[in-house]
């Protein structure tokens, strides 16, 4: 009798571990397939109905010259005019960007040394939609992000060269990284803490997608008075005659 006793206890304390065992699988698995259903909501949701009206996945290719963040400045704007077919590197421009010195007018000093070599600068919209759709229409952006972390934290440049619809991903072209892949909320965040700048660099004959034609008009005046009234004319003459 006791051997029955204790075979028939360790009978129910299996059973009992095997059914709790079962119990907690159950939830497990319903947890996770709640948590994915939501996850995939939220990640559909987070998509801009802008964005979701452009191709799946772009990539530009183009010049791009490697170099130390604090470098990324002259080293964006130069990979920008080469792609343009200027011949050109970020050495070269340090001088007339009056750097080292004057990081404090960088941004302004180089929309300005864009126009001395007859580039339109366009300024977009501070937000993912408007940058992402100039990338798709094949025209790299520049912007300006904040890297480091909560404890510090510096302004850079970078292209924007590509974006991934369905990975939610940025492609950017910065420092020594020429693919660093970064979130939508991500970029967005750090887009967003450095000022929101972002612009075109353009020939007088490329006008960007769903173009302001104020702005553009306005960026083509900026080029007359920088002393290039022949690109100007061309940047004006080829709004009117898309």
């Amino acid at each position: 009798m006791i051997n029955g006793q204790a075979g028939s206890t360790d009978t129910w304390r299996l059973n009992k571990r095997v059914m709790m065992v079962r119990v907690f699988s159950r939830i497990r698995t319903a947890a996770l397939i709640v948590g994915c259903v939501a996850g995939l909501a939220g990640c559909a949701g987070s998509v801009a109905p802008e964005v979701k009206r452009l191709p799946e996945r772009v990539e530009l290719s183009g010049t791009f010259y490697r170099g130390q963040s604090f470098q990324s400045g002259p080293q964006v704007l130069a990979s920008l005019l080469a792609q343009q077919g200027i011949v050109i590197t970020p050495g070269l421009l340090e001088k007339p960007l009056h750097l080292p010195g004057a990081e404090a007018q960088l941004q302004q000093n180089m929309q300005n040394l864009a126009r001395e070599y007859g580039m339109v600068v366009y300024p977009l919209d501070s937000h993912l939609p408007a940058l992402l759709t100039q990338v798709a229409a094949g025209y790299p952006v520049m912007v300006r992000f904040t890297e480091g972390s909560a404890f510090w934290a510096e302004p850079r440049y970078a292209i924007l060269a590509g974006y991934n619809r369905q990975k939610r991903t940025v492609l950017l072209r910065s420092g020594m990284n020429r693919r660093e892949l970064m979130s939508f909320s991500s970029f967005e965040s750090s887009f967003k803490d450095a000022g929101g700048w972002a612009v075109l660099i353009q020939k007088p004959e490329q006008i960007p997608a769903n173009v302001d034609q104020s702005r553009w008009l306005k960026a083509a005046n900026d080029l007359a008075q920088a002393g290039q009234e022949q690109a100007a004319a061309r940047a004006k003459k080829a709004l009117t005659s898309q």
